[in-house]
């Protein structure tokens, strides 16, 4: 995979270098750009697969750098690694079909993931395979900061989950969290994680080994008056219909 960075701060540059060329063996970086106009010439002239851009730089900044891309007919492939997690940009660089938009600092599993990602539309999968049945296996191209709070509702959905608290602990602000969410799982996070628990519940009852509170209060409810309204909504029938049906 050849891929350009467009970074203005170079010690930025250098340590993101260093950090795909240890992740993946196949990785090339082929050229370093300081600024979005020397950054196009080099896309013309060395054709990459991937250009790592960040947004703020001199001369021509990164979406620009996009967008000129784009007009020209070029199909390279870019990755935002940006200190700004604004909304607007977020939105701007998404419309633009970029592959992943970063907020600095990146971690080692966040750039790897983007690299899987990468990798998979090369015709590949060099990443390992998540486990079966579980919601990473079933929105594999979600955002990694999606595919964390998946994890994170896997583990702890029994508990209490906040969307603001999730969306600090991810690093992202929850407007951000929330637009992501919807775009990849098509649903917003709180009625996604109100289908997952009913999902949980009815498991639990088909066994036939729990009684309805007990059940609502293992996967997160306790108003037994909200865990009826909601299981009603999910479900299509009452909870008295659910069980009447086995």
């Amino acid at each position: 995979m050849r891929v350009i960075i467009a970074e203005d701060e170079k010690r930025a540059s250098r340590g993101l270098r260093s950090l795909l060329e240890t992740l993946r063996e196949d990785i090339e970086v082929i050229a370093q750009a300081s600024d979005g106009v020397q950054a196009m010439e080099l896309i013309k002239a060395l054709l990459p697969d991937v250009v790592f851009t960040d947004i703020r730089m001199p001369n021509m900044d990164g979406l620009s750098l996009i967008r000129t891309a784009r007009e020209q007919g070029y199909r390279t492939k870019f990755v935002i690694i940006s200190a700004y997690g604004e909304f607007e940009y977020a939105r701007q660089a998404l419309s633009l079909d970029v592959v992943d938009y970063l907020v600095k600092p990146v971690t080692a599993e966040e750039v790897n993931k983007v690299l899987e990602r990468l990798s998979q539309t090369e015709g590949g999968d060099r990443g390992g395979t998540p486990e079966k049945g579980s919601l990473r296996a079933k929105y594999p191209q979600a955002h990694p900061v999606v595919l964390k709070a998946l994890d994170m509702i896997e583990r702890d959905y029994s508990g209490k989950i906040n969307q603001k608290e999730l969306s600090a602990n991810l690093g992202v602000t929850q407007e951000y969290f929330s637009y992501l969410f919807t775009r990849d799982i098509k649903v917003n996070f709180s009625r996604f994680l109100r289908k997952y628990r009913i999902t949980k519940a009815c498991n639990l009852l088909d066994k036939g080994e729990m009684s309805a509170e007990e059940a609502a209060g293992k996967v997160g409810f306790q108003d037994m008056k909200y865990f009826y309204k909601c299981f009603k909504e999910e479900t299509g029938m009452s909870l008295s219909d659910y069980r009447r049906r086995r």
